[in-house]
């Protein structure tokens, strides 16, 4: 398995509890032959960027800044036509059955794994 998918939002757990599992699953990921990793976050309940959305995006600026995961792309950005996508496909080519490919979810995040 090259790809895998990830529930955060499943059992409703708190902020903090999403977080660590997000880090986590990265972490497993590295030592594993995981390359990419798509988080289910969901969106908030008013269209606005729920709590745990907010808290992924942010927890993932600070990976790729500190260079613990190559890059992430949105929900919308999880197209064909974007490059990043692309090349996660390459790497990972169970990830082009995703069902969300195209659909421009913004509840979900793809990591690229170092």
């Amino acid at each position: 398995m090259d790809f895998k998918v990830i529930n955060l939002k499943e059992f409703n757990p708190s902020v903090e509890l999403a977080i660590a599992n997000l880090e986590i699953e990265i972490e497993l990921a590295k030592s594993s032959n995981i390359k990419a990793i798509k988080f289910i976050h969901g969106y908030g309940s008013h269209g606005a960027g729920g709590a745990i959305c907010l808290a992924v995006r942010r927890k993932l600026i600070s990976l790729v800044k500190n260079k613990k995961i190559k890059f992430y792309i949105t929900g919308s950005e999880w197209t064909l036509e974007d490059e990043r996508a692309r090349e996660i496909i390459y790497a990972c080519p169970s990830s082009s059955l995703d069902e969300d490919i195209g659909h421009f979810n913004p509840g979900i995040t793809i990591v690229c794994i170092k």
